[in-house]
């Protein structure tokens, strides 16, 4: 196979090291005038029992709320004092934080930032000042139509596995959630051992690592009981739908149809399978080349919008399509996908191919040129599957697919006629 992207460079070059307390550091040199630290938590929203659903981001919220060196309010304030900038985020998989500095400030700030996640205090005052901003969060989320599909969408795609529940959590249990309840669950969860540390900036790397050690080794020590989780690694994947499983309701704030078709695809635990549904999704719906644009959008202008995803969560992926439509064509809308999903299992041109490899090239290229980046990318994959490899060879398992792998992995986990649908339809007038 002939291509420049065989010779792709390697871009990257972390080093790592576990420390005996059992935190992974990461740490890369890059001459960029920042450094960002990015604190990865090997716990999100699947690690819950339904009982605490919604608690590892409320969590999030209340580890700004002080520790005992640092008063609600203090961290953000030194933050802003020397034009550093903040942020964190909760998915079903993990939970990460984040700070982006100037190298002279990293060694002053990093450990304040280990500090505010780590000692977290978690005041009865602020975690019931702050339940009502999360309820307030859901509230909008509900409000929002396009939430509401993909909820509803996640409901269908899994029977089961946690990836069925928001992240958000429902209202009635954060209302009912306990302030020990969430002690003890950060207690359990925010230990040394469940952390990737990653640095990426202008700082020597053993400057960072050392940086960063210190500030763990500040971690307090809790015992703060014990709250209800769920290990996910004994959880089994969902089987494929063996015919076509459909939701239909009325939304009356929409002003066009939602349209999801779904399947389930192999996830991060079978990373090797993911690569060529990401080529897949490319082909069918990335961009105005992409076969179903063409086809639904500009020829035959049946959608106003359509996009393919390839999801990939731990546990398992959804391979996801999702068009905005008239009712009137939401039929022979459905039934021109379900064609292409046909079309796909038998034709595929090698310029297509061609197309996807120049683009995930130049875009894994432009996804590594801020520190922020690579910390990203590198927390994602040490996180996930203990691995930092597949952050650097993205490009070159996308290159390894070729007609034939593309069919066969569309033939295995695209079935023209057993799926997931939802549809959404506007209040009729």
């Amino acid at each position: 196979m002939s291509s420049t992207l065989l010779k792709f460079p390697r871009l990257n070059a972390p080093k790592l090291r576990q420390l005996p307390n059992g935190l992974t550091i990461v740490v890369e040199q890059m001459p960029v005038e920042a450094v960002n630290l990015n604190l990865w938590i090997d716990v999100g929203s699947t690690a819950e029992s339904d009982a605490i659903n919604g608690m590892a981001h409320f969590l999030e919220h209340m580890i700004f709320k002080g520790t005992k060196r640092l008063a609600s309010g203090e961290f953000e304030r030194k933050i802003e004092e020397r034009g550093a900038v903040t942020n964190a985020a909760t998915s079903q998989d993990y939970t990460h934080y984040y700070v982006t500095t100037a190298p002279k400030d990293f060694a002053k700030l990093a450990p304040l930032q280990i500090d505010i996640v780590m000692n977290a205090c978690i005041p009865d005052d602020a975690f019931e000042r702050e339940r009502m901003v999360v309820l307030e969060e859901i509230r909008r989320s509900d409000d929002n139509p396009q939430r509401r599909t993909f909820a509803t969408a996640m409901e269908t795609a899994f029977e089961k596995l946690p990836y069925r529940r928001p992240v958000l959590g429902p209202e009635a249990v954060i209302s009912q959630l306990q302030v020990q309840q969430m002690r003890s669950f950060h207690a359990q969860n925010y230990q040394p051992k469940s952390v990737t540390a990653v640095a990426v900036g202008n700082l020597p790397e053993e400057e960072l690592i050392e940086i960063i050690a210190e500030g763990f080794a500040n971690v307090e020590t809790r015992d703060n009981g014990k709250v209800e989780t769920q290990d996910i690694t004994s959880l089994k994947q969902e089987p494929p739908f063996t015919e076509i499983v459909r939701k239909e309701s009325v939304d009356e704030s929409l002003q066009q149809a939602r349209l999801i078709m779904l399947w389930r695809v192999p996830g991060l635990m079978q990373l090797s399978q993911t690569y060529a549904l990401d080529v897949l999704s490319a082909i069918l719906g990335h961009g105005r080349t992409s076969r179903l644009w063409r086809d639904l959008r500009e020829e035959r202008e049946l959608v106003n919008y359509i996009s393919v995803s390839n999801m990939t969560n731990y546990l398992q992926g959804t391979f996801l399509i999702a068009a905005h439509c008239e009712v009137e064509n939401l039929a022979a809308t459905e039934e021109a996908i379900v064609q292409h999903i046909r079309k796909i299992q038998t034709e595929i041109e090698e310029s297509e191919i061609s197309r996807i490899r120049k683009r995930v090239a130049n875009r894994f290229i432009f996804a590594n040129e801020r520190p922020s980046d690579r910390a990203n990318l590198y927390g994602y994959y040490q996180t996930l599957i203990g691995d930092l490899e597949p952050a650097f060879d993205f490009p070159h398992h996308i290159q390894a697919q070729d007609r034939e792998t593309l069919i066969q992995a569309a033939r295995t986990y695209l079935s023209p006629d057993a799926y997931g649908v939802v549809v959404m339809k506007p209040k009729e007038s």
